[in-house]
């Protein structure tokens, strides 16, 4: 009996696209020179062939492969004796047909890849055949269904994209130059996307693709406001030019501002204050006048078109959330910075019930790093403090004061407190008319203007204090003037 005749025989052929012929060649291939193994593509695995008996033969040729163990015909089919599909196929006669028949190795790789594109193809059937499934089910919200359909969709992309896998060191070292050589083009000379923060540009480096920075506080400390300045600058400063595959950031960058606790109208009326330097108290109680307006207005109008994007979902998973993500990152203008407001209110989604507190934090943090990777995009995640701080004389934040501080310090390439001394000085007002009370006075007109970032991690570079000016009625960080003057957090930016 001719080998090959029990695929037109035995083998029913549904729909499903698929290629016998070409999984026979390669797997001929493969058992002739075990060689062409290591020159195959590192996404090819056994479920990927369509004929399930070969589904099982190319995974002992890879097990044999990798145990440095001979992959040849008569040594695999000791695997295969009690397997009926073996026998149907002929035993020990196909394996040795299949060798036979083999096609030169230099073409192995092409048939891997036709392999791989058919099995993409049933996947995608079988993925669009559950969309169908659940579609009508009205259990579930149909933007959870579209979600988890972009979710599946793009793991489905990513198992089809080639693995970096290691790369010789003169490859790393001609990024690590062409990085330097950005940076030394670049306005500032930061290696990293600016805050348009001097001092803490400088201290950082700018903020650098595929980090995690940790941004805590406690309570009024002005975490969030510090996050949405640093937003704010980055979209009002985004420049971008043409490049074959579309466009190419060179100065700023396009923000997505996950702010799980206050409404996308909340942040707008703080950066609103930001800009046209009207309190933002007096916005939201309508205390302002004509001429207050006018500065709103035009405000609004200069900053309308930043490419700030918000997304003010209440406790979202960090699934759903790396999905919006990456929705936002195929987008033609792509995504350069992720803000999320605040960490500790992101799930972890449904079926985690048996997990502590402290483990799912770990998979937060972990899912947040590895989204940086993913979309090689700096990521801020902003994170409550511990109520130890308030016991201490100095209340400067340290490390341990992070709530479920282990895997938080663990996944951060940076950690940063923001402190503010007047808060806590400005609850121990002496009496009014005592010596004490005017050194307390002197003090506060002082330290009210001002505020510090503590960055206590650093993967790229030193710890240390940053001192930034504040201003509490706009809810405004800025470049502390060195002449003992407050600037504007825009003061500095180019236009």
């Amino acid at each position: 009996m001719n080998a090959f005749t029990p695929f037109a025989d035995s083998v029913a052929i549904p729909s499903l696209p698929h290629n016998l012929e070409a999984e026979q060649a390669l797997l001929g291939a493969l058992m002739f020179d075990n060689a062409i193994f290591e020159r195959l593509s590192e996404r090819l695995r056994g479920s990927h062939f369509y004929e399930p008996f070969h589904q099982r033969l190319y995974d002992a040729i890879e097990d044999h492969i990798r145990q440095g163990m001979l992959a040849e015909p008569t040594i695999l089919m000791e695997r295969f004796k009690q397997d009926p599909a073996f026998a149907e196929f002929g035993g020990l006669r196909y394996l040795a047909d299949l060798m036979d028949r083999a096609p030169p190795g230099a073409n192995a790789p092409d048939y891997a890849r036709v392999v791989y594109d058919l099995a993409l193809r049933r996947d995608l059937i079988r993925i669009g055949g559950e969309i169908i499934k659940e579609a009508p089910d009205p259990e579930t919200p149909a933007i959870d269904q579209i979600e988890q359909a972009e979710l599946t969709l793009y793991s489905l992309a990513e198992t089809g994209a080639p693995s970096s896998g290691f790369v010789s060191f003169s490859t790393a070292l001609a990024g690590a130059v062409q990085m330097a050589g950005e940076a030394y083009q670049r306005d500032g000379k930061l290696a990293g996307l600016a805050t348009h923060l001097d001092d803490l540009d400088s201290k950082l480096g700018g903020m650098h693709p595929s980090d995690l920075l940790i941004l805590a506080g406690r309570p009024s400390m002005g975490k969030t406001a510090l996050a949405t300045n640093i937003a704010f600058n980055v979209a009002r400063n985004y420049r971008w030019e043409p490049t074959p595959d579309g466009r190419k950031t060179v100065s700023g960058g396009v923000v997505a501002f996950f702010s799980l606790e206050m409404s996308a109208e909340q942040l707008a009326m703080r950066i609103l204050a930001d800009a046209s330097g009207v309190s933002s108290d007096r916005l939201r109680k309508g205390e302002i006048d004509a001429s207050d307006f006018g500065k709103v207005r035009d405000a609004a109008i200069e900053i309308g078109e930043s490419p700030l994007y918000i997304d003010a979902t209440g406790g979202l998973a960090i699934s759903k959330l790396a999905a919006r993500a990456r929705r936002l990152k195929r987008m033609e203008q792509g995504l350069d910075l992720i803000i999320v407001d605040y960490l500790q209110l992101i799930t972890v989604g449904e079926g985690n019930g048996n997990k502590n507190r402290v483990q799912e934090v770990s998979e937060i943090t972990g899912g947040l790093k590895a989204l940086a990777k993913e979309l090689n995009v700096p990521i801020i995640a902003l994170s409550q403090l511990s109520r130890q701080v308030e016991n201490r004389e100095d209340k400067r934040p340290q490390l341990s004061d992070l709530r479920e501080s282990g895997s938080i310090e663990q996944d951060a390439d940076c950690v940063m407190f923001v402190y503010r001394e007047s808060y806590y000085l400005g609850r121990t007002e002496p009496r009014e008319g005592t010596e004490e009370h005017l050194k307390w006075q002197e003090d506060m007109d002082i330290l009210q203007h001002q505020a510090e970032v503590v960055i206590g991690k650093q993967r790229h570079g030193p710890i240390g204090i940053v001192k930034l000016s504040f201003d509490a009625d706009t809810t405004r960080f800025g470049n502390l003037a060195r002449d003992g003057r407050y600037g504007s957090s825009f003061a500095d930016i180019p236009e």
